[in-house]
Formats: structure tokens, sequence, C-alpha cells
């Protein structure tokens, strides 16, 4: 390739990373909103029915450079609580339902709403939790420096049966390499990812923040 088809082409990831990945954003929201506006309504009054009130599940998340936005799923898991009124842990409360709605990703369809007002794009970084911010290392914060999405490269690879180490490796991959055919081969990857149900584990994971303060503690044990 020479040097001005590979200037060029990076002339066209710009505009479609600063402009076209926008307006795609909003368009294919809008439609998947309007021709799946049934499905919306059919989820929203099953989740009513086995899960109870609110339908949905509201959590504040960093967005695009690290500011803060209210994310919307529909709820998977129950209010159920002991006898002193803690809620009771996650692997209780979340029902065969709620872990459907989690396998198939359909609890993440509200996001669209968030896209719409400009705070996820359909493909990018998951945002994490607001806590993990002061965690992250400089590299890792790239993935703040575009919109989070409703899926992303990490997703379309493991989605939370990977490490920690290496879902930032891929957020940061995409951000750095961001183009239509990237976004396209997220979609149909994550497509995949669904039918197989494959990366779908519950707490597969600790907080990310605990981890990276284990780490801390463990290397400055190691100084010492």
């Amino acid at each position: 390739m020479t040097n001005s088809d590979e200037n060029k082409n990076n002339n066209n990831h710009i505009l479609y990373k600063r402009y076209i990945k926008r307006l795609f954003d909003i368009i294919l929201s809008l439609l998947f909103l309007i021709v799946f506006f049934w499905l919306y309504l059919i989820l929203a009054i099953l989740v009513r029915i086995k899960l109870g009130s609110p339908i949905l599940f509201k959590q504040p998340r960093p967005g695009k450079d690290e500011k803060v936005f209210n994310m919307y799923k529909f709820r998977t898991m129950t209010d159920e609580r002991d006898e002193n009124g803690n809620l009771l842990p996650d692997e209780v409360r979340l029902t065969k339902f709620g872990s459907f709605l989690r396998k198939t990703s359909l609890d993440e369809l509200p996001e669209l709403f968030c896209i719409i007002k400009g705070d996820m794009s359909i493909i990018g970084p998951r945002p994490l939790l607001v806590k993990y911010l002061p965690y992250y290392n400089e590299r890792e914060k790239l993935r703040h420096t575009v919109r989070p999405g409703l899926t992303g490269y990490a997703q379309a690879h493991g989605r939370n049966a990977i490490s920690w180490e290496k879902k930032f490796e891929y957020d940061v991959y995409y951000v750095e390499n961001i183009s239509f055919a990237m976004d396209v081969k997220v979609i149909i990857d994550t497509v995949k990812a669904v039918f197989k149900r494959d990366g779908v584990q519950l707490n597969a994971l600790e907080d990310f923040d605990e981890y990276r303060k284990k780490l801390l503690s463990d290397s400055d044990n190691k100084t010492e």
C-alpha cells in the first residue's frame, strides 16, 4: 500500500469515527425500536409479572471522557432479602427468567435509548462501574475516549469469561482500530456468541477495583 492509499484509508477511518458512526447509531437504533416495539412490550410485561417493579434497572456508568450517565437494562433479579433486610446474594436473586435474559442479552435492549440520547454507541467498550475509575492504568483509560457500547470487541470474544487484562486489551485494540469493517465484524461475532451463549457466567470475575487492589498490594509486598 502506498503512502497515498494509507493516508486515504486513515482519513476514511477518522471520518467514520467522528461522524458516520454516530449517524449509524441513531438510524439503526430507531429502526430497531420501531420494528421490535412489540418485543419491548412483551419483555416489559414478563419482567413485571416474574420479577416485579421497577421493570428497569438503572445504574450510573462512566461514558466518553469519563462523563457519568444512567444506563438502563431490564431487571434480571428479584429484591429478596434476609431477615435483617439485606439483599440476598446475586446467585439467589437471579431467576431462571433473569438468567435467560442475560444469556440472550435481551436485558440490554433498553440501552438503545442511551444510544439515541448520545451516551452510548452500538459498538464500543462496555460501560463498567463508576467505582472502577481510579484503578485503570493510563493505557486502559483509552477505553473512555469513545462512547461505550451496547456490545464490543471484548463481548464478541469471550464476554465475561475472560480476564480483566484481556478485556481491556480488546477494548484498547478496538479504540485504536475503529472502522466500519470492524463494527460490522463485532456485530456478526456478537450475534454468533449470543446464539451459542458463549462466555456468560455469573460473577465470573471479582470486582475490578478489588482485583486491582490485590495486585497493587502483592506488588508492594514484593518490594518490601
